[in-house]
Protein backbone atom coordinates (compact mmCIF):
# COMPACT_ATOMS: atom_id res chain seq x y z
CA UNK A 1 0.00 0.00 0.00
CA UNK A 2 2.61 2.65 0.41
CA UNK A 3 4.32 2.14 -2.60
CA UNK A 4 0.89 2.47 -4.50
CA UNK A 5 0.15 5.31 -2.28
CA UNK A 6 4.06 7.00 -3.60
CA UNK A 7 2.95 6.19 -7.07
CA UNK A 8 -0.50 7.96 -6.58
CA UNK A 9 1.12 10.73 -5.77
CA UNK A 10 3.88 10.98 -8.28
CA UNK A 11 1.11 10.89 -10.73
CA UNK A 12 -0.61 13.22 -9.50
CA UNK A 13 2.32 15.62 -9.18
CA UNK A 14 3.95 14.90 -12.93
CA UNK A 15 0.04 15.75 -14.28
CA UNK A 16 0.48 19.12 -12.29
CA UNK A 17 3.74 19.37 -13.72
CA UNK A 18 2.21 19.30 -17.09
CA UNK A 19 -0.40 21.50 -16.31
CA UNK A 20 2.27 23.80 -15.33
CA UNK A 21 4.18 23.54 -18.95
CA UNK A 22 1.00 24.37 -20.53
CA UNK A 23 0.18 27.21 -18.73
CA UNK A 24 3.88 28.23 -19.20
CA UNK A 25 3.38 27.67 -22.52
CA UNK A 26 0.03 29.22 -23.12
CA UNK A 27 1.80 32.52 -21.11
CA UNK A 28 4.83 32.74 -23.45
CA UNK A 29 2.08 32.61 -26.59
CA UNK A 30 -1.36 34.59 -25.12
CA UNK A 31 -0.38 37.87 -26.79
CA UNK A 32 -2.40 41.41 -25.34
CA UNK A 33 -4.04 44.40 -27.61
CA UNK A 34 -1.69 46.64 -27.83
CA UNK A 35 -2.45 50.88 -28.47
CA UNK A 36 -2.69 51.65 -31.94
CA UNK A 37 -3.20 55.06 -33.33
CA UNK A 38 -6.34 55.75 -35.13
CA UNK A 39 -6.16 54.81 -38.98
CA UNK A 40 -7.01 57.95 -41.18
CA UNK A 41 -10.36 58.24 -42.44
CA UNK A 42 -9.78 56.85 -45.53
CA UNK A 43 -8.02 53.69 -44.22
CA UNK A 44 -10.79 53.24 -41.71
CA UNK A 45 -13.16 50.02 -42.34
CA UNK A 46 -16.98 50.40 -40.67
CA UNK A 47 -16.85 48.71 -37.04
CA UNK A 48 -20.44 47.95 -36.13
CA UNK A 49 -19.78 48.27 -32.05
CA UNK A 50 -23.23 45.47 -31.10
CA UNK A 51 -24.36 45.06 -27.42
CA UNK A 52 -26.96 43.31 -26.26
CA UNK A 53 -29.10 44.26 -23.21
CA UNK A 54 -31.43 42.48 -20.80
CA UNK A 55 -32.08 44.74 -17.35
CA UNK A 56 -28.54 45.97 -17.43
CA UNK A 57 -29.70 49.36 -15.91
CA UNK A 58 -26.63 48.83 -13.41
CA UNK A 59 -24.06 48.57 -16.29
CA UNK A 60 -25.55 50.49 -19.70
CA UNK A 61 -24.57 54.04 -19.16
CA UNK A 62 -21.01 52.92 -18.24
CA UNK A 63 -20.74 51.03 -20.92
CA UNK A 64 -22.42 52.57 -23.92
CA UNK A 65 -20.61 55.44 -22.77
CA UNK A 66 -17.36 54.20 -23.15
CA UNK A 67 -18.06 53.25 -26.58
CA UNK A 68 -19.04 56.41 -27.41
CA UNK A 69 -16.19 57.53 -26.52
CA UNK A 70 -14.11 55.84 -28.82
CA UNK A 71 -11.27 57.56 -31.04
CA UNK A 72 -11.68 55.05 -34.13
CA UNK A 73 -12.55 57.65 -36.59
CA UNK A 74 -16.05 55.17 -38.48
CA UNK A 75 -17.97 53.10 -36.15
CA UNK A 76 -21.30 52.37 -35.32
CA UNK A 77 -22.89 52.02 -31.92
CA UNK A 78 -25.92 49.49 -31.87
CA UNK A 79 -27.58 48.27 -28.54
CA UNK A 80 -30.34 45.97 -28.29
CA UNK A 81 -32.98 46.76 -25.71
CA UNK A 82 -33.91 43.13 -24.98
CA UNK A 83 -37.17 43.51 -23.34
CA UNK A 84 -35.92 44.91 -20.48
CA UNK A 85 -38.00 45.93 -17.35
CA UNK A 86 -35.23 47.98 -14.74
CA UNK A 87 -34.91 51.29 -16.41
CA UNK A 88 -32.42 50.23 -19.32
CA UNK A 89 -34.28 51.34 -21.82
CA UNK A 90 -34.88 55.08 -20.22
CA UNK A 91 -31.15 54.94 -20.36
CA UNK A 92 -30.57 54.18 -23.64
CA UNK A 93 -33.36 56.43 -24.95
CA UNK A 94 -31.63 59.39 -23.19
CA UNK A 95 -28.23 58.77 -23.98
CA UNK A 96 -29.98 58.50 -27.78
CA UNK A 97 -31.33 62.55 -27.46
CA UNK A 98 -27.68 63.47 -26.98
CA UNK A 99 -27.36 63.05 -30.50
CA UNK A 100 -24.17 60.96 -31.86
CA UNK A 101 -23.34 57.15 -33.76
CA UNK A 102 -25.92 55.43 -31.18
CA UNK A 103 -28.57 53.86 -31.98
CA UNK A 104 -31.28 51.81 -30.10
CA UNK A 105 -32.98 48.63 -31.62
CA UNK A 106 -35.83 47.28 -29.42
CA UNK A 107 -35.73 43.42 -29.40
CA UNK A 108 -38.48 41.77 -30.73
CA UNK A 109 -40.04 38.45 -29.23
CA UNK A 110 -38.02 35.23 -28.53
CA UNK A 111 -38.54 32.53 -31.10
CA UNK A 112 -39.22 29.14 -29.55
CA UNK A 113 -35.34 27.40 -29.85
CA UNK A 114 -33.20 30.18 -29.31
CA UNK A 115 -31.20 31.50 -26.25
CA UNK A 116 -32.05 35.07 -25.43
CA UNK A 117 -28.55 36.31 -25.91
CA UNK A 118 -27.76 34.59 -29.28
CA UNK A 119 -31.28 36.05 -30.66
CA UNK A 120 -30.47 39.66 -29.29
CA UNK A 121 -26.50 39.34 -31.08
CA UNK A 122 -28.61 37.88 -34.17
CA UNK A 123 -30.49 41.23 -34.58
CA UNK A 124 -27.64 42.71 -33.92
CA UNK A 125 -25.85 41.33 -36.50
CA UNK A 126 -28.78 42.27 -38.93
CA UNK A 127 -28.45 45.56 -38.43
CA UNK A 128 -24.93 46.67 -38.67
CA UNK A 129 -23.31 47.62 -41.51
CA UNK A 130 -19.77 47.31 -40.77
CA UNK A 131 -16.94 45.46 -42.27
CA UNK A 132 -16.07 44.36 -38.31
CA UNK A 133 -18.50 43.32 -35.83
CA UNK A 134 -17.90 44.55 -32.45
CA UNK A 135 -19.73 42.12 -30.31
CA UNK A 136 -19.65 43.45 -26.38
CA UNK A 137 -21.44 42.39 -22.93
CA UNK A 138 -23.29 45.34 -21.18
CA UNK A 139 -20.78 44.75 -18.22
CA UNK A 140 -18.22 45.52 -20.10
CA UNK A 141 -16.01 49.60 -20.10
CA UNK A 142 -13.72 50.05 -22.30
CA UNK A 143 -11.21 52.93 -23.18
CA UNK A 144 -10.99 55.20 -26.03
CA UNK A 145 -8.30 53.55 -28.12
CA UNK A 146 -9.92 49.56 -27.82
CA UNK A 147 -11.84 49.73 -31.40
CA UNK A 148 -8.59 50.96 -33.24
CA UNK A 149 -6.39 48.39 -31.20
CA UNK A 150 -8.50 45.36 -32.10
CA UNK A 151 -8.52 46.69 -35.81
CA UNK A 152 -4.68 46.69 -36.29
CA UNK A 153 -4.68 43.40 -34.25
CA UNK A 154 -7.25 41.76 -36.44
CA UNK A 155 -5.51 43.09 -39.73
CA UNK A 156 -1.69 42.23 -37.97
CA UNK A 157 -3.31 38.79 -37.58
CA UNK A 158 -5.41 38.30 -40.39
CA UNK A 159 -8.18 37.26 -37.72
CA UNK A 160 -11.59 36.33 -38.29
CA UNK A 161 -12.33 36.29 -34.65
CA UNK A 162 -10.49 38.36 -31.78
CA UNK A 163 -11.66 36.84 -28.55
CA UNK A 164 -10.17 39.97 -25.80
CA UNK A 165 -10.38 38.98 -22.11
CA UNK A 166 -10.88 42.18 -20.29
CA UNK A 167 -9.78 42.93 -16.51
CA UNK A 168 -12.22 41.18 -14.22
CA UNK A 169 -13.57 43.47 -11.57
CA UNK A 170 -14.47 41.97 -8.12
CA UNK A 171 -15.90 43.60 -5.04
CA UNK A 172 -17.43 40.69 -2.77
CA UNK A 173 -15.74 37.83 -1.07
CA UNK A 174 -17.93 35.98 -3.65
CA UNK A 175 -16.39 37.16 -6.52
CA UNK A 176 -12.88 37.57 -5.63
CA UNK A 177 -13.07 33.61 -4.60
CA UNK A 178 -15.59 32.34 -7.87
CA UNK A 179 -14.59 34.71 -10.48
CA UNK A 180 -10.70 33.95 -10.83
CA UNK A 181 -11.24 30.52 -11.50
CA UNK A 182 -12.41 31.22 -15.23
CA UNK A 183 -8.87 32.49 -15.98
CA UNK A 184 -7.54 29.15 -14.48
CA UNK A 185 -9.69 27.06 -16.33
CA UNK A 186 -9.08 29.02 -19.56
CA UNK A 187 -5.26 28.41 -19.01
CA UNK A 188 -4.61 25.19 -17.24
CA UNK A 189 -7.26 23.18 -19.35
CA UNK A 190 -7.23 24.84 -22.93
CA UNK A 191 -4.03 24.70 -24.97
CA UNK A 192 -3.56 27.87 -27.02
CA UNK A 193 0.13 27.26 -27.86
CA UNK A 194 -1.54 24.50 -29.78
CA UNK A 195 -3.61 26.28 -31.71
CA UNK A 196 -1.91 28.89 -32.41
CA UNK A 197 0.83 26.40 -34.02
CA UNK A 198 -1.88 24.57 -36.10
CA UNK A 199 -3.43 28.06 -37.62
CA UNK A 200 0.02 28.84 -38.88
CA UNK A 201 0.24 25.31 -40.68
CA UNK A 202 -3.52 25.17 -41.74
CA UNK A 203 -2.09 22.11 -43.99
CA UNK A 204 -1.47 20.22 -40.46
CA UNK A 205 -5.00 21.64 -39.03
CA UNK A 206 -6.78 19.34 -42.19
CA UNK A 207 -5.27 16.24 -41.27
CA UNK A 208 -6.87 16.71 -37.62
CA UNK A 209 -10.00 14.92 -36.98
CA UNK A 210 -13.26 17.74 -37.04
CA UNK A 211 -14.06 16.98 -33.24
CA UNK A 212 -10.81 17.77 -32.36
CA UNK A 213 -10.34 21.23 -33.80
CA UNK A 214 -14.02 21.67 -32.53
CA UNK A 215 -12.51 21.12 -29.16
CA UNK A 216 -9.58 23.77 -29.83
CA UNK A 217 -11.98 26.66 -30.11
CA UNK A 218 -13.35 28.98 -27.39
CA UNK A 219 -13.70 32.34 -27.06
CA UNK A 220 -15.10 34.94 -24.86
CA UNK A 221 -18.68 36.70 -25.34
CA UNK A 222 -17.69 39.40 -23.55
CA UNK A 223 -15.41 41.03 -26.41
CA UNK A 224 -15.71 39.33 -29.70
CA UNK A 225 -14.35 40.84 -32.49
CA UNK A 226 -15.30 39.26 -36.05
CA UNK A 227 -14.33 40.14 -39.28
CA UNK A 228 -17.52 40.23 -40.93
CA UNK A 229 -17.09 37.44 -43.37
CA UNK A 230 -15.57 35.63 -40.67
CA UNK A 231 -19.07 35.57 -38.77
CA UNK A 232 -21.35 35.28 -42.41
CA UNK A 233 -18.88 31.84 -42.80
CA UNK A 234 -19.34 30.20 -39.83
CA UNK A 235 -23.43 30.82 -40.05
CA UNK A 236 -23.48 33.80 -37.73
CA UNK A 237 -25.41 33.44 -34.45
CA UNK A 238 -27.85 31.94 -36.17
CA UNK A 239 -25.81 28.31 -36.43
CA UNK A 240 -25.30 28.32 -32.58
CA UNK A 241 -29.32 29.60 -31.83
CA UNK A 242 -29.74 27.21 -29.20
CA UNK A 243 -26.54 26.92 -27.40
CA UNK A 244 -26.36 28.88 -24.23
CA UNK A 245 -22.51 29.25 -24.50
CA UNK A 246 -22.49 30.78 -27.57
CA UNK A 247 -19.24 32.37 -27.80
CA UNK A 248 -17.57 29.09 -26.66
CA UNK A 249 -19.29 27.61 -29.68
CA UNK A 250 -18.81 30.26 -32.31
CA UNK A 251 -14.87 30.21 -31.41
CA UNK A 252 -15.40 26.13 -31.72
CA UNK A 253 -17.24 26.98 -35.30
CA UNK A 254 -14.02 29.15 -36.18
CA UNK A 255 -11.11 26.53 -34.97
CA UNK A 256 -13.38 23.76 -36.89
CA UNK A 257 -12.16 25.00 -40.05
CA UNK A 258 -9.07 26.49 -39.38
CA UNK A 259 -7.63 23.94 -42.02
CA UNK A 260 -9.20 26.09 -44.67
CA UNK A 261 -7.40 28.93 -43.55
CA UNK A 262 -9.87 30.38 -41.00
CA UNK A 263 -8.21 32.51 -37.75
CA UNK A 264 -9.39 32.59 -34.41
CA UNK A 265 -7.02 34.14 -32.07
CA UNK A 266 -7.52 34.56 -28.18
CA UNK A 267 -6.06 37.83 -26.29
CA UNK A 268 -6.33 39.89 -23.17
CA UNK A 269 -7.66 43.71 -23.77
CA UNK A 270 -6.21 44.40 -19.99
CA UNK A 271 -5.25 47.78 -20.99
CA UNK A 272 -8.51 48.65 -22.66
CA UNK A 273 -11.42 46.86 -20.87
CA UNK A 274 -13.26 45.82 -17.70
CA UNK A 275 -15.99 43.61 -16.77
CA UNK A 276 -18.01 43.17 -13.51
CA UNK A 277 -19.99 40.02 -14.41
CA UNK A 278 -22.01 39.73 -11.12
CA UNK A 279 -22.12 41.97 -8.28
CA UNK A 280 -22.96 39.32 -5.44
CA UNK A 281 -22.47 35.16 -4.34
CA UNK A 282 -25.79 34.54 -5.54
CA UNK A 283 -25.61 35.78 -8.74
CA UNK A 284 -21.72 34.59 -9.37
CA UNK A 285 -23.19 30.84 -8.52
CA UNK A 286 -26.24 31.76 -10.71
CA UNK A 287 -24.33 32.65 -13.65
CA UNK A 288 -21.79 30.00 -13.59
CA UNK A 289 -24.29 27.48 -12.69
CA UNK A 290 -26.19 28.74 -16.22
CA UNK A 291 -22.88 28.27 -18.28
CA UNK A 292 -20.57 24.94 -16.82
CA UNK A 293 -22.76 21.73 -18.03
CA UNK A 294 -23.76 23.44 -21.43
CA UNK A 295 -19.41 24.76 -22.45
CA UNK A 296 -19.45 20.68 -22.67
CA UNK A 297 -22.54 20.29 -24.95
CA UNK A 298 -23.18 16.70 -25.31
CA UNK A 299 -20.20 15.26 -24.37
CA UNK A 300 -20.64 14.34 -20.20
CA UNK A 301 -17.56 12.66 -20.47
CA UNK A 302 -15.62 15.22 -20.91
CA UNK A 303 -17.52 16.96 -18.24
CA UNK A 304 -17.04 14.44 -15.71
CA UNK A 305 -13.12 14.26 -16.91
CA UNK A 306 -12.68 17.82 -16.42
CA UNK A 307 -13.87 17.81 -12.79
CA UNK A 308 -12.46 14.47 -11.86
CA UNK A 309 -8.97 15.99 -12.91
CA UNK A 310 -10.01 19.56 -10.89
CA UNK A 311 -10.76 17.07 -7.43
CA UNK A 312 -8.10 14.51 -7.80
CA UNK A 313 -5.38 17.06 -8.83
CA UNK A 314 -6.24 20.43 -7.90
CA UNK A 315 -8.44 19.62 -4.42
CA UNK A 316 -7.10 16.39 -3.03
CA UNK A 317 -3.50 17.58 -2.21
CA UNK A 318 -5.18 19.56 0.43
CA UNK A 319 -6.79 17.27 1.76
CA UNK A 320 -3.68 15.20 1.89
CA UNK A 321 -1.48 17.50 3.48
CA UNK A 322 -4.12 17.78 6.41
CA UNK A 323 -5.04 13.61 6.63
CA UNK A 324 -1.61 11.99 5.31
CA UNK A 325 1.03 14.51 4.80
CA UNK A 326 4.07 14.11 3.08
CA UNK A 327 6.99 15.67 0.26
CA UNK A 328 4.96 14.66 -2.43
CA UNK A 329 1.94 16.07 -1.66
CA UNK A 330 3.50 19.53 -0.57
CA UNK A 331 5.51 19.08 -3.79
CA UNK A 332 1.77 19.13 -5.50
CA UNK A 333 0.25 21.84 -3.29
CA UNK A 334 3.63 24.09 -4.77
CA UNK A 335 2.94 23.67 -8.00
CA UNK A 336 -0.31 24.56 -7.55
CA UNK A 337 0.17 28.11 -6.07
CA UNK A 338 2.71 28.15 -8.73
CA UNK A 339 0.22 28.10 -11.28
CA UNK A 340 -2.64 30.22 -9.52
CA UNK A 341 0.32 32.84 -8.77
CA UNK A 342 1.73 33.11 -12.50
CA UNK A 343 -2.14 33.62 -13.49
CA UNK A 344 -3.18 35.86 -11.03
CA UNK A 345 0.09 38.63 -11.78
CA UNK A 346 -0.60 38.36 -14.94
CA UNK A 347 -4.24 38.65 -15.37
CA UNK A 348 -4.38 40.99 -12.56
CA UNK A 349 -7.16 38.46 -10.65
CA UNK A 350 -7.57 39.33 -7.15
CA UNK A 351 -5.24 37.20 -4.74
CA UNK A 352 -7.91 35.88 -2.45
CA UNK A 353 -8.82 33.38 -4.81
CA UNK A 354 -5.26 32.33 -5.39
CA UNK A 355 -4.38 32.48 -1.50
CA UNK A 356 -7.79 30.46 -0.78
CA UNK A 357 -7.35 28.04 -3.83
CA UNK A 358 -9.16 25.11 -2.14
CA UNK A 359 -11.94 27.04 -1.31
CA UNK A 360 -12.27 28.03 -4.70
CA UNK A 361 -11.78 24.92 -5.99
CA UNK A 362 -14.76 23.67 -4.36
CA UNK A 363 -17.19 26.36 -4.76
CA UNK A 364 -16.26 25.79 -8.19
CA UNK A 365 -17.00 21.71 -8.28
CA UNK A 366 -20.26 22.61 -6.35
CA UNK A 367 -21.11 24.94 -8.96
CA UNK A 368 -20.36 22.12 -11.53
CA UNK A 369 -22.49 19.57 -9.78
CA UNK A 370 -25.42 22.16 -9.64
CA UNK A 371 -25.03 23.06 -13.39
CA UNK A 372 -25.28 19.17 -14.45
CA UNK A 373 -28.06 18.35 -11.79
CA UNK A 374 -30.05 21.71 -13.14
CA UNK A 375 -29.28 20.93 -16.89
CA UNK A 376 -30.80 17.33 -16.36
CA UNK A 377 -34.22 18.13 -14.36
CA UNK A 378 -35.91 20.66 -16.07
CA UNK A 379 -33.28 23.42 -17.25
CA UNK A 380 -31.18 26.30 -16.00
CA UNK A 381 -32.66 29.96 -15.19
CA UNK A 382 -30.95 33.18 -16.16
CA UNK A 383 -32.72 36.98 -16.43
CA UNK A 384 -36.33 35.57 -16.26
CA UNK A 385 -35.85 32.84 -18.62
CA UNK A 386 -35.25 29.32 -18.81
CA UNK A 387 -32.84 26.97 -20.56
CA UNK A 388 -32.70 23.87 -21.70
CA UNK A 389 -28.95 22.90 -22.44
CA UNK A 390 -28.38 22.42 -25.98
CA UNK A 391 -26.92 19.63 -28.23
CA UNK A 392 -24.13 20.06 -30.10
CA UNK A 393 -24.67 23.22 -32.34
CA UNK A 394 -25.43 22.88 -35.26
CA UNK A 395 -22.98 25.42 -37.12
CA UNK A 396 -21.11 25.07 -40.19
Amino acid sequence: MPHLETLYHLAILAGLLLGLAGVVANLACFDRLRPAAPPPAGDAPLVSILVPARNEALNIGTCAGSLLAQDYPHCELLVLDDHSTDGTGEILRALTARGGRLRVLTGDPLPPGWTGKGWACHQLAAQARGAFLFFADADTAHAPGTVSAAVAFARQHRADLVSAWPALLTATCGERLIIPMIVFLGMVMYPHWLLLFLQNHPHLAARVPAWARRVLGAANGQFMFFSRAGYERVGGHAAVHDHLVEDVALGRAVTARMGEGMRLFNCDSLQFSTVRMYRSFAETWEGFTKNLRAAFEESLVGFLAIGAWQFGGFLLPFVFAVLAPCPLVFAQIAVIYLIRGLLTVRFRTSWLSCVLHPVSELLGLLIGLNSWRRSARGGVSWKGRTYQVSSVPRGR
